[in-house]
């Protein structure tokens, strides 16, 4: 049984969701990071470690316990600093992390179990990485022989752009659309409330 872990990005900004952090608005009567955050728990990854950032002490207040929580202080500079930061947080025994958005409040413990089920069936692979209708998918696993050229990445750059050309990367498709669903606007926000309501 490998050691997988799962990282929650939590530190971003939400600009395009206005004045409000996307990550506190409420989605079922939680904040929107919870959701991410109790899935990650509820699965088989440990440890669970949520990178914090912008409004971080707001965020921090409403995490479950039993998460580790890691301030970016560079969360600004856009995704791949809060990778590091994630990664750097893993103790070393860990071979593979599954990384999580917190505005992806739909994604349940059994798509993630998933991921790590197939790492173990496949523990050579560098990455595994879901697809929805031919489109990237989150979350996304990645194997400790990727966390080297993850620590590379700068700005605004995700691990995505790693897989592509690999032979090592494991690409399934899922039927969960769930992976799919980000929030990122207001309006997208109305509408899976409108959705979940009908």
């Amino acid at each position: 049984m490998s050691a997988v872990a799962a990282i929650v990005l939590a530190a971003g900004r939400s600009t395009r969701m206005g004045a409000a952090n996307k990550l506190l608005c409420p989605v079922d009567g939680r904040p929107m990071v919870v959701h991410a955050v109790a899935a990650a728990l509820a699965s088989r990854a440990r440890p669970v470690v949520v990178v914090t950032g912008h409004e971080a002490e707001a965020v921090e207040a409403v995490l479950p316990p039993g998460v580790t929580a890691v301030r970016n202080a560079d969360h600004a500079s856009g995704i791949a600093s809060s990778l590091r930061c994630g990664l750097a947080a893993l103790p070393e025994e860990v071979a593979a992390t599954v990384v999580l958005l917190g505005d992806m409040p739909r994604v349940g413990a059994v798509a993630i179990d998933r991921l790590v089920a197939l790492f173990e069936e496949a523990p050579h692979v560098a990455a595994v990485a879901p697809t929805w209708r031919g489109e990237p998918a989150n979350p996304v696993l990645i194997a400790r022989r990727l966390f080297a050229e993850v620590m590379r990445l700068e700005g605004d750059q995700g691990a995505r752009r790693l897989f592509a050309g690999r032979g090592d990367v494991l690409t399934v498709a899922t039927d969960d659309p769930a992976m799919a669903i980000d929030i990122d606007t207001p309006e997208v926000l109305a509408a899976l409330a409108a959705r979940d309501s009908a």
